[in-house]
């Protein structure tokens, strides 16, 4: 399923810099051109000019609290006897000789870059303008004490371009998703420039007039991804991916083989992911695939108040059935009382707030397995009672000990895992922030022990990975625990 609305939500509460960084962004820019412009550093001031995702308006909100960065071109006139190497140092020293800047500024191999505590950090990098009489652009490499020709308005133009075949921003806005899904997944290495060049590439000037695949932003990104993958499977080692307004600038050369081979297949597991998500007809079901994309900020507010408000939910599905009269009234713990397992509604098992497996189904079933349970009055303390999924509602504070059990009757080896999901709903657990619906390592060998505190009807559920290959090859049904 698309979900148009939570894809436009979730952009612009988690994704995109938001509009109090963004005024922070261009007053702090403000401020750093007119000190360099009062300064006594020697180069003659010919302008500025944005670059890379702020330029190409691909930039993007930082994940757990990591700083924003900026890059800002510094564009100058040469100065007679000056090598690369100069024009970076003397533009530190003006920042380290000023009260202001001396305890944020740092130096790198193509620019000076000023820290405000943890915020945002803007690169201010010298561009050198016509040095030797031709018409150029350069940027300086300091360890090289190099000059490097550079092109950054015409890669913006080429940006533009590819965007506007997309419509809609189709590329801009999948450009800002994928590098989310990169800085939160951590699990494959492709800085930003290398990226923006490689979903770029995947459109081209027929585009202007898809409205199919480009119809809005998942389509376009379900497009965009697929192509990418289709054209990253070809490859059998690291392909020479060139800036497309310099072919002389080698991008993919920051990658080694096991990092491209390892960003390929991670691209190749995504896209899966994304498809399933895409058609999906189920919207719980839906919503709870995106989320294994895009994790827990993807529609969030919904998610959360359908696992808070389980209860009214149930309510009135049950209304609908003739399960129960009118009459009756309660939460799901008292109908579940009433009604066992048929008090759950069938939407139950596809909870959005569930996070979706994310290893790679097995092709055949090795064996079957189901969770049996025990109650306890302590962990690890004496057995009260066996459990079976389907009991009456059970006192708070005590304990239970999940244990899998194989269709073999055989336990399992050293050659697998056992991942434990365990979900929570109702208003008690959502007043405690204890929704869950993670999944957990077995935290007593094959077992697993759980307290019971809030009201509600919760769930276990187990697989079974396989280690050698992270396959999923067993999972049991869901064991039903209600808590009065």
């Amino acid at each position: 399923m698309k979900l148009v609305q939570h894809f436009t939500d979730f952009l612009n509460e988690t994704v995109n810099l938001n509009e109090t960084r963004l005024t922070q962004l261009d007053d702090s820019v403000e401020a750093l051109k007119t000190f360099i412009r009062q300064s006594d550093w020697r180069p003659k001031i010919k302008g500025f000019e944005p670059q890379g995702s702020w330029a190409h308006r691909t930039i993007i909100r930082p994940v757990e609290g990591n700083p924003f960065d900026a890059d800002l071109l510094a564009l100058v006139a040469p100065v007679d006897g000056w090598d690369a190497k100069t024009y970076i140092s003397e533009l530190r020293r003006v920042f380290a000789d000023s009260t202001t800047y001396k305890e944020k500024v740092r130096r790198f191999s193509h620019c000076v870059t000023i820290e405000y505590a943890a915020e945002r950090k803007i690169d201010v990098a010298p561009c050198i303008l016509d040095r030797g009489g031709f018409i150029r652009a350069e940027v300086c490499n300091f360890d090289a004490n190099a000059f490097e020709l550079s092109k950054p308005r015409r890669y913006t133009r080429w940006i533009n371009e590819r965007d506007a075949w997309a419509g809609s921003n189709g590329l801009r806005k999948t450009t800002r998703l994928v590098k989310y899904l990169r800085d939160i997944k951590t699990t494959f290495t492709c800085p930003s420039f290398l990226l923006t060049t490689l979903l770029g590439a995947r459109i081209n000037s027929l585009d202007s007039a898809n409205t199919t695949d480009f119809a809005d932003t998942p389509t376009a990104l379900k497009t965009i991804f697929a192509r990418l993958d289709d054209w990253l499977q070809q490859q059998n080692g690291v392909p020479p991916i060139v800036n497309p307004v310099l072919p002389s600038e080698v991008l993919s050369g920051v990658w080694t083989e096991a990092q491209f081979t390892n960003f390929r297949d991670k691209i190749h597991t995504y896209r899966g992911w994304i498809d399933d998500a895409y058609n999906e007809i189920d919207r719980d079901e839906s919503i709870g695939k995106w989320r294994r994309v895009f994790g827990d900020e993807f529609a969030s507010s919904v998610t959360v108040e359908k696992a808070a408000n389980i209860s009214t939910a149930a309510r009135d599905y049950l209304d609908t059935t003739s399960l129960t009269p009118r009459a009756f009234d309660g939460d799901l713990v008292d109908f579940f009382a009433r009604l066992g397992k048929n008090a759950i509604p069938p939407w139950f098992k596809s909870l959005p707030h569930k996070q979706r497996p994310k290893w790679r189904r097995a092709e055949k079933a090795v064996f079957g397995v189901t969770v049996s349970a025990t109650l306890h009055d302590a962990k690890n303390g004496v057995w009260l009672t066996s459990l079976t999924g389907s009991d009456e509602p059970l006192a708070k504070y005590r304990w239970i000990q999940f244990q899998l059990r194989t269709s073999t009757g055989m336990p399992l080896g050293p050659d697998y895992e056992i991942h434990w999901r365990i979900t929570n709903t109702d208003l008690a657990a959502h007043r405690a922030g204890c929704l869950r619906g993670g999944f957990e390592k077995a935290n007593d060998g094959s077992s697993h022990w759980e307290k019971l505190e809030y009201r509600g009807i919760h769930c276990a559920e187990a697989f079974v990975v396989r280690k050698r290959d992270q396959a999923l090859v067993a999972e049991s049904e869901i064991f039903y625990v209600p808590i009065q």
